[in-house]
């Protein structure tokens, strides 16, 4: 049965028939919008409605990615990694700002080198892209501590509440910040278009308000006195509206998250039943109606835990499929401000990850942790954002409710989007993660010619795959052409001087029809140029109707001219995932060249009768540029090297690019000369620990809880926040001891080995899930009363936890020795001495920021670094046994000279044999940690290492942690070296990061 009509149909045709002259247009904002700003700031670039964003007056659907600088600590492949958000479409990127790696020492602000945000923004706006930053103070993130300092724990006082302690303790950093953004803001010539302080603020324990409104004001008018102008923006989950655009502290557009699929990796063809969030619109109607549907982040990927399947099952989860089905609800919402988190993961390296997750911060994002190109997840993304450059009408539409009276199939529900010129009918499975295919017919409302319900020729329906959306439209200006209707979907259009090409795509085995308007009232018979299975017939109303079958087949193209010189292309949607509309290299714009290609193409520049093109190709690529070469093109290049091509009399250019592998090798680890050296030195008896921190504190300053040893134990009470912890207990022994009770606490996963004197005790091995655990270890019984003896303890510090509760103080919960007894002695009577990274928060490596290092003696004395002063040292690899328990360190230097012009994905693989005993491991490169390698636990075994972190022509130093916990002690199984796929690459060189080399440290112990 065919389309009835409904109350919801007969609303529509009122709104269309009624005019729109208040409603603002498709290419900007109506002059009757209020511009007023958050606070009466002023200023007049950044403006909004309820539809959407302008700049200058302009439209901007912010189509945005989630990039952190601090995870890929080379600030020279940001620029990479920005062109590659660029190509795909993207005009914004959003990052986060930690403030435990710039501030980790309180009243000591450092954004220099691979922390520098100025350097992240200039990045940014070269490649074309606007910034959003979202600097907290918390963040969530998953970084440790959810971006708050380790110091923050010794503050007395609930945190991210208004209270002088707190308040106080935020001045310096949101105003370094505050200033460093100021002065990036588009109002001052740079990329910064919006900000967003403070992240997730949503939850309170008991006793606590929520909203705080007095605490949100507070924090804005930390950034408001800095010189931040540009709107601000709130991030809340889920969407409850406490700070919004209309309550008594306020936000200038109201944002919130939204994962639906969640992070369940390990069953990636599952998606939750009624998951799909339908709510959204009509909340934020009532929550925000003055303002744009914004979503700060929508899930791009998914995190993992210590245990967990890992990435690459995320990536299979939140798939192509995801991406058409969520995003394009998102769209049919309303959603103008779009930001997908993540799209470049990156690295949890140097310890600033989340407790509960391992280096790898991938995230399944559509850049994996390499760089690469997911390639369906990445093209599919930019099918969709290049669909925006060109629909201006869709930012400035109203949505309608989800209807089923658009279809003669209730198993399809539509939305909805219109203006008074155009329309767009988002197309979705009524039950969103269905596998089957769906049959039906679709009725689309046109100016002029009334409603039709398509496909109007032949019997054939449309349909909707499984797991699949579209957006149909009508009404749709393409130049001075205009489809009357479309059930395929647009890529991308540009008019020439003497022609438009219009793009559009489908999926494989689908059939379509479109309608085009006949210029001046005039009936084109239209030609078939290209392809089987098309059907081209004239309307008697004044317009060609093409209907086509699309076959499964990749290169199942077709094109067609109408009106003389209108030609559409007609492609299979895995064709059009190769198809490019290449940013120039130069503006916030794009260039009007549409072309095939590969794997990626950067940029694109033409000047005259030349075309240079910059891109990576993985093999042998055809080229062939479909629209914007000039008639007669003399020179075509590709990363500066010319091309024999061909042009068509239409003017269309064949070339082919050609790609070789290069020979990489890679110098063996095995056939390495590797240095070894005892890390654990603390075991002999003549060690001498006095340069270490007394543990001496009767109380703790966090006032987190009160202590249950006879002084805190804890590790952040004493500066030390990251990487491993040990402890040095001193007692006199009265030949009564007989066990020893411990309770450590270091956050998920964690580990710990317990000594006496030079004697192995036990270990706690830990396990995916536990914060902590305790041990009962027998004592030796032959200590002679008045024997001085000392147990050593080694802790690995996992990371601080989050503070996503306001007023539970997370943060503050313990790290190090909650609880122990030594029986049959007082326990007043053992001196505690404690030490993590040298300085703790006076750190010593400032390059490397306050994370990196940990506390064992191989970090403390820095040789973990560049040439150590191993000559000396006993040979020895990492690969061979160690005989009983305790730490030992290895390093090695090697050279590097890998071909130019190539960007290869090196990454350093551990094999995950245990059975000659349970160890944990640390990997230096170059003197950053880019591994901590927990193989009884996992996943990650394999520890990618980019460019400029590794050197690739010229000398490198890696050095490896092997903590053995075990009595028989411990054996790496192998360590090699792998690589993912090589492109050849137009993007340059990669500048390294600082790598400072080791020198003596002053007061290293």
């Amino acid at each position: 049965m065919l389309l009835s009509s409904s109350l919801q149909l007969l609303s529509i045709a009122l709104y269309l028939a009624a005019g729109t002259d208040a409603r603002p247009t498709a290419q900007g904002l109506a002059s009757n919008v209020d511009t007023g700003l958050l606070h009466a700031r002023q200023q007049d670039i950044v403006t909004w409605d309820d539809h959407s964003l302008a700049i200058n007056g302009q439209r901007l659907m912010v189509f945005s990615g989630e990039v952190h600088p601090f995870r890929i600590p080379v600030p020279s492949l940001w620029f990479d990694l920005f062109q590659k958000m660029k190509a795909a479409g993207y005009n914004c990127v959003s990052t986060y700002v930690d403030w435990m790696l710039l501030e980790g020492k309180r009243g000591e602000f450092r954004a220099e080198g691979i922390f520098s945000l100025e350097t992240y923004f200039e990045a940014a706006q070269k490649a074309g892209l606007y910034v959003i930053v979202r600097p907290g103070p918390f963040i969530n993130g998953e970084v440790s501590g959810g971006g708050f300092p380790g110091w923050l724990t010794r503050v007395p006082s609930p945190l991210r509440t208004k209270t002088e302690a707190y308040m106080s303790a935020t001045d310096l950093y949101t105003s370094e910040i505050g200033k460093i953004v100021a002065a990036a803001q588009i109002t001052n010539g740079g990329p910064v278009i919006l900000f967003q302080p403070e992240n997730e603020y949503q939850l309170a324990a008991g006793g606590f308000a929520m909203p705080d409104f007095d605490y949100w004001t507070a924090v804005t008018k930390q950034y408001q006195d800095a010189g931040v102008v540009v709107p601000y923006i709130n991030n809340e989950t889920p969407m409850k509206g406490y700070v919004s655009t209309s309550t008594p502290s306020k936000v200038d557009i109201y944002g919130f998250d939204a994962y639906p699929l969640g992070f369940d990796c390990a069953n990636p063809t599952y998606w939750p039943q009624d998951a799909l969030p339908t709510y959204m619109r009509e909340v934020n109607n009532n929550i925000a109606p003055d303002a744009p549907l914004t979503i700060p982040e929508f899930q791009g990927g998914a995190f993992q835990l210590w245990g967990q399947g890992g990435f690459d099952n995320c990536a299979l989860l939140l798939n192509m499929e995801f991406e058409r089905v969520l995003y394009k609800n998102n769209y049919a919402a309303g959603a103008t401000i779009f930001n997908i988190y993540m799209t470049y993961g990156g690295t949890n390296w140097g310890n600033l990850g989340h407790v509960d997750g391992y280096t790898s911060y991938d995230y399944g994002a559509p850049i994996t942790e390499e760089r690469l190109l997911w390639r369906e997840k990445y093209s599919e993304i930019k099918l969709q954002a290049n669909f925006f450059h060109v629909s201006p009408a869709f930012l400035a539409a109203d949505r309608f409710d989800p209807s089923l009276d658009f279809t003669d199939n209730g198993a399809v529900t539509v939305t909805l989007a219109s203006t008074d010129a155009s329309r767009f009918y988002i197309s979705r499975h009524t039950t969103y993660d269905i596998l089957d295919s769906t049959q039906y017919r679709l009725r689309v409302s046109t100016v002029g010619y009334g409603d039709i319900v398509i496909p109007q020729l032949g019997d054939t329906p449309l349909v909707l795959n499984g797991r699949d959306s579209k957006i149909h439209v009508s009404d749709y200006p393409v130049g001075d052409e205009r489809l009357i209707y479309s059930s395929a979907e647009v890529f991308t259009w540009k008019r020439y001087e003497d022609r438009t090409i219009l793009v559009l795509y489908s999926g494989p085995n689908e059939h379509h029809e479109i309608a085009v308007e006949s210029r001046e009232g005039l009936i084109s018979e239209g030609e078939i140029l290209r392809g089987l299975a098309v059907n081209i017939q004239q309307a008697v109303s004044g317009y060609t109707i093409i209907s086509w079958d699309m076959s499964d087949n990749v290169e199942d193209r077709k094109v067609v001219r109408v009106n003389g010189n209108f030609y559409i292309y007609l492609l299979n949607r895995n064709e059009a995932y190769n198809f490019w509309v290449p940013p120039t290299g130069s503006d916030y714009g794009t260039s009007d060249i549409i072309m095939k290609a590969g794997y990626l193409i950067r940029s694109v520049q033409r000047d005259g009768g030349t075309i240079n093109l910059v891109g990576d190709v993985n093999a042998t690529t055809p080229i062939e540029i479909i629209g914007g070469a000039p008639l007669g093109l003399t020179t075509l290049t590709f990363n500066g090297e010319p091309l024999v091509f061909e042009q068509s009399p239409l003017g269309v250019v064949t070339a082919t690019v050609g790609f070789q592998a290069p020979e990489v090798t890679l110098p063996p680890f095995s056939e390495m000369r590797w240095k070894k050296i005892d890390s654990l030195p603390e075991l002999s008896a003549d060690y001498d620990d006095s340069a270490w921190v007394d543990a001496d504190l009767k109380e703790s300053p966090s006032g987190y809880r009160a202590i249950t040893t006879p002084m805190s134990l804890y590790a952040t009470d004493y500066g030390f926040s990251a990487g491993s912890v040990l402890y040095r207990g001193h007692f006199t022994a009265n030949g009564k001891e007989s066990t020893l009770y411990l309770w450590l606490q270091g956050g998920t996963s964690c580990g710990f080995s317990v000594f006496v004197d030079s004697a192995f005790l036990g270990s706690f091995l830990g396990s995916g899930g536990q914060p902590g655990g305790d041990l009962n270890l027998q004592l030796p019984s032959d200590w002679e009363a008045g024997s001085d003896h000392v147990f050593t303890i080694v802790m690995d510090h996992m990371g601080l936890n989050s503070n996503y509760v306001v007023g539970d103080d997370t943060l503050k919960a313990p790290r190090g020795i909650t609880d122990y007894t030594l029986e049959g002695h007082d326990l007043d009577a053992v001196k505690w001495k404690i030490t993590g990274n040298l300085g703790g928060e006076d750190y010593v490596d400032l390059d490397r920021g306050p994370l990196n290092e940990g506390g064992m003696f191989a970090e403390r004395q820095g040789y973990h670094q560049p040439s150590p002063p191993s000559e000396d040292w006993e040979d020895g690899q990492p690969t061979e046994a160690i005989s009983k328990p305790g730490i030992t360190f290895y390093t090695t230097t090697f050279d590097l000279d890998l071909p130019r012009g190539y960007d290869i994905p090196l990454a350093i693989k551990f094999g995950t044999d245990i059975s000659a005993g349970i160890y944990r491991a640390q990997l230096f490169v170059n003197g950053y940690q880019f591994g901590k390698f927990v193989p009884h636990i996992g996943p990650q075994a394999r520890f990618p290492i980019p460019p400029g972190i590794l050197d690739y022509h010229g000398s490198n130093t890696v050095g490896i942690t092997v903590w053995a916990m075990e009595e028989a002690g411990a054996k790496i199984e192998d360590i090699s070296w792998d690589f993912s796929m090589i492109t050849a690459t137009g993007f340059g060189e990669v500048e390294m990061a600082p790598i400072p080399a080791w020198r003596q440290r002053d007061g290293a112990y």
